[in-house]
């Protein structure tokens, strides 16, 4: 078996492919160096985040002496700020002095919103005794309230004090129409004014427990499309493509008529001269938007099962050659369970770190004498290297799911006596452990190099969409749309690249010209087969995505105290689609890793006594009937087309 530079003759390694974990180096050491050294820096980015941030700040808020309100603030107090540093636990809502004056007022954290209106001082001090939930400065007791100052500056309210209600924990006023035009628009300014970053972030927070209960319905309903795939594969394709199509129209349709919604509702406010938050106009523009792709995408779905209708038979064929493969090692349908776990823990880390990064910044008195926060310095370019950490991990994890599966699907195919195989899928595992790790991180790089070049132009094209350059738009557009393809092109690329290193323990690059190689020489007769199956399997993950999405749109629906719900549900389609991916994308990289091995087993080997073909009769048998299956379909398309034209 050849090492990490080398190669053998071609006589060992057709001995040595019985057994492909033995008899290798390590490969793209340097690689591996570099990733362990750029994740030394993202623990030092987390150690910075949470020593100097407070995720809690982002859900709810702080007061004008810089306390975080419902949290400990002991540690965290302000120099030169009396009230700081004080423990806010149960004090979960920011209330204002002079709540027609948010921006100038003084405000403090609340156990409760006053729900009725207390009209003098007497009735502010009666509330905050019998509710506990004091309306003047910390330290004031109830009984003193009557001899203190009432203004926006404290230490008391502005009397009369307004029936008010949490809004985004902040307490608002009940009746907004019953306020001047201008205090309504100060309200509303107030809330607009905090950073949509941070809202997102907020939202994140608030909708967690939805967002992990949604993640654990699409797991669910992966591993059920999992298993009827394996069992009863010639009735769920068909299976598929009805939920698929039926998915998407019902889908797009609520997509509309959410939309709807928000605007009937956005009609009704701006009739009464009601000002409009910054949160019901997003989440209108964001559903518009959301139901205009999901259109285009519905009606280019119809088109493409319309023009590859005729082929849907291929793919049952190919689904129970895959079967075989899998029922030699069933375990091989619990990898994409760790995936995702690991996937989840890492989103999970990711996101907290990213919430305290966010919050990482420096107390300074405004004019007015309060405290607010301003961003430290170096954080903007944490952030950047959060990001890139963020995309090559992730890329790294499902590159080893990959050689895994890849490495798994090499042993049991190029072993003769495959009722004795001991534990390839273990065997894989060490294969990647002790000898591919750097190869992997090489892969997850260079999808890193072509993803963030994209994201980076599409944060751009986003922020300029308002200028007036048409041209630069375009061209911009027309990059992204590039990327975008080539880094699809390298994923399939990688993924073959690793069922050669699995097979030869070659490193990454000469592994990905043989993979590449390899499948230019015989496109004719794998490729069209294997487009197939990954269509189907691809809707499959749509149905995932889109079943997930229509439970989580009607659930956050009926929140009150997110900003943008539209951007959980999105995310979770996002989680949804990605844990789908990692159940059914291993079908099909067995089907990948199974075709790719045996366009290598006919490199090497001629089917005579001496040298013969490790492929069973049955894909032997498969490929060359699907290949003239094929051809013949091509040869009737071309006909009718001829006859046509002859008509005409």
């Amino acid at each position: 078996m050849c090492g990490c530079c080398g190669g053998g003759d071609e006589n060992e390694d057709r001995v040595d492919l019985q057994h492909p974990v033995k008899n290798r180096g390590c490969t793209d050491l340097l690689v591996l160096i570099l990733f362990v050294l750029f994740w030394a820096g993202m623990i030092f980015i987390a150690a910075f985040g949470i020593i100097h941030g407070d995720a809690f700040r982002l859900v709810y808020g702080y007061d004008s002496f810089g306390n975080t309100c419902d949290a400990d603030n002991s540690d965290r107090k302000i120099e030169n700020v009396t009230l700081s540093g004080r423990n806010m636990k149960g004090r979960r809502y920011v209330f204002f002095m002079d709540v027609q004056d948010p921006f100038r007022s003084k405000c403090i954290c609340v156990n409760r919103c006053p729900e009725k209106k207390l009209d003098n001082i007497e009735d502010v001090k009666l509330f905050s005794t019998t509710t506990g939930s004091e309306l003047c400065e910390y330290g004031i007791k109830p009984d003193d309230y009557p001899s203190q100052r009432r203004s926006k500056k404290g230490p008391c309210p502005v009397t009369p004090v307004l029936a008010s209600v949490p809004l985004l924990h902040v307490c608002i006023p009940k009746e907004l129409t019953t306020l001047s035009f201008d205090i309504q628009n100060s309200l509303i300014a107030y809330l607009n004014s905090r950073d949509i970053f941070h809202k997102v972030l907020s939202d994140l927070v608030n909708a967690w427990k939805e967002m992990m209960l949604l993640t654990l319905f699409s797991i669910a309903f992966s591993g059920v499309m999992v298993l009827l795939i394996r069992f009863l594969a010639s009735a769920i394709v068909w299976v598929i493509l009805a939920v698929a199509i039926l998915g998407s129209i019902a889908g797009t349709a609520f997509l509309w008529w959410t939309y709807y919604g928000f605007r009937k509702k956005l009609e009704e406010d701006d009739a009464i001269n009601l000002p409009l938050l910054d949160v019901e106009i997003n989440s209108e523009r964001a559903f518009l938007i959301y139901s205009i792709i999901a259109t285009v995408l519905t009606v280019i779905l119809l088109l493409v099962i319309l023009v590859m209708r005729k082929r849907i038979s291929l793919v049952v064929a190919l689904f129970h050659e895959a079967g075989a493969c899998m029922a030699a090692m069933p375990c091989l349908l619990l990898q994409p369970v760790w995936t995702f776990l690991i996937l989840m823990g890492f989103f999970m880390y990711w996101v907290i770190v990213l919430a305290f990064l966010s919050t990482a910044e420096k107390p300074s008195m405004n004019a007015d004498g309060y405290v607010t926060y301003k961003e430290h310095e170096t954080v903007s370019y944490m952030w950047w290297y959060h990001l890139v950490g963020l995309i090559w991990t992730s890329e790294f994890i499902i590159a080893c799911q990959q050689l895994v599966i890849c490495g798994s699907v090499a042993t049991w195919y190029f072993a003769r006596d495959k009722d004795n195989l001991g534990c390839p899928i273990m065997d894989s595992i060490k294969l990647l452990v002790f000898h591919h790790l750097g190869s992997v991180a090489f892969g997850a790089l260079i999808i890193t190099a072509v993803k963030l070049p994209r994201m980076i132009l599409m944060y751009l094209h986003k922020k300029f969409k308002d200028a007036e350059n048409k041209c630069a738009e375009y061209c911009m557009k027309c990059c992204i749309c590039c990327l975008w393809c080539l880094e699809k092109c390298l994923k399939y690329l990688n993924q073959n690249a690793y069922t050669i290193v699995a097979i030869e323990g070659t490193n990454f690059c000469k592994s990905a010209v043989k993979s590449f190689t390899t499948l230019v020489t015989n496109a004719l007769r794998v490729a069209a087969i294997n487009s197939v199956g990954d269509f189907i399997l691809f809707l499959g993950k749509i149905g995932v995505m889109a079943a997930t999405a229509a439970v989580g749109l009607l659930w956050f629906k009926s929140r009150s105290d997110l900003h943008y719900y539209a951007v959980p549900v999105l995310l979770v389609c996002v989680f949804s689609y990605l844990i789908a991916s990692s159940f059914l994308s291993t079908y099909e990289m067995v089907i990948d890793a199974m075709l790719l091995c045996f366009c290598h087993d006919c490199d090497i080997n001629d089917g005579s006594a001496a040298n013969p073909y490790f492929a069973g009769e049955s894909l032997m048998d498969f490929v060359d009937g699907t290949s003239k299956s094929l051809n013949a379909m091509r040869i009737e398309e071309k006909s009718g087309e001829e006859a046509e034209a002859a008509q005409v």
